[in-house]
């Protein structure tokens, strides 16, 4: 029987809507090891303008925008370090894993949310697009 730690681990897939998006500040692109861009996409929920990034919290029914990579483990671990959850985590976001519609496909994708008390004053970005709002 072989060893279920050594068989390779198929890319999980991240969902992005701030500034890991292609173009953005830390856009995921440009991080390494290289993440695989799946699809333009769209999550339940609600974005928060929270100066130099976004926040979402996840669910209701307003749309956030946003973009789809498979991602590897060791990526996945640089986006954790990016959003505070790496070795000294704060309680800021918390990463989740949501259906979330790839261009009429569900998908389960891993989302970094905002923790709500972050938000409780923020500007809500009402059209959902951190992009078109910057």
């Amino acid at each position: 029987m072989p060893d279920e730690s050594q068989l390779p681990q198929s890319p999980r897939c991240v969902f992005v809507y701030g500034t890991l998006r292609q173009g953005c500040s830390n856009d995921i692109t440009r991080l390494q090891p290289a993440a695989r861009f799946v699809g333009l996409a769209q999550v339940a929920g609600i974005l928060y303008h929270l100066g130099p990034y976004p926040g979402i919290t996840l669910g209701g029914d307003q749309w956030v925008q946003g973009e789809v990579y498979a991602i590897d483990p060791a990526l996945e671990a640089v986006l954790d370090g990016i959003e505070d959850l790496g070795k000294n985590p704060t309680d800021e976001y918390s990463k989740r894993e949501v259906m979330v519609d790839v261009q009429g496909h569900a998908t389960p994708c891993l989302v970094y949310e905002i923790n709500p008390r972050y938000v409780v004053s923020a500007e809500r970005i009402a059209h959902g697009d951190w992009v078109k709002a910057g």
